[in-house]
């Protein structure tokens, strides 16, 4: 399986050795947005949702979500994330939230599937704060936008 570092010889699923590597200073950034109905746009934005502040609650729910990945992802190593930071924007124009996440680390491997991880988690918690009033919200556009550090050292999404 070429280029899949996450297969053995056999075809079997494993988890990447990462004990020779370098440890580098690392840092994921991915974005994302949750669509929603203008109402409920209005509803956010205006501070009104019956469950409370979402966007307070979704920026929480993505740091937790970057710290939990490697119970969440059978194959990502446990890392010392050194920090994460959940932007969330509301967008009129989708209507809905702009959601962008950056962690950093000081490791062996890079946190990019914590960073995709805290954008789904708030996406996901916006999503659960606001069903009750449009359950038609569409989360989408995951993606990484910047990994930078290790060897295969930087990336930017154009």
């Amino acid at each position: 399986m070429s280029g899949l570092t996450h297969f053995d010889a056999k075809g079997d699923a494993h988890m990447v050795d990462v004990s020779d590597k370098a440890v580098t200073s690392r840092v994921a950034t991915a974005r994302g947005h949750i669509k929603m109905q203008r109402e409920t746009f209005d509803i956010i934005s205006e501070g009104r949702a019956k469950k409370g502040d979402v966007l307070g609650v979704a920026r929480l729910a993505g740091i937790m979500g970057a710290k939990k990945t490697p119970d969440l992802i059978p194959l990502c190593h446990p890392l010392p994330v050194t920090k994460v930071a959940v932007e969330l924007t509301l967008d009129p124009d989708l209507p809905g939230v702009q959601i962008e996440a950056t962690v950093k680390t000081t490791g062996q491997t890079g946190v990019e599937m914590e960073a995709l991880t805290a954008v789904s988690t708030a996406a996901l918690t916006i999503y659960d704060m606001s069903k009750a009033v449009d359950k038609s919200m569409e989360i989408g556009a995951i993606r990484v936008v910047l990994k930078d550090g290790g060897k295969s050292g930087r990336y930017e999404a154009e």
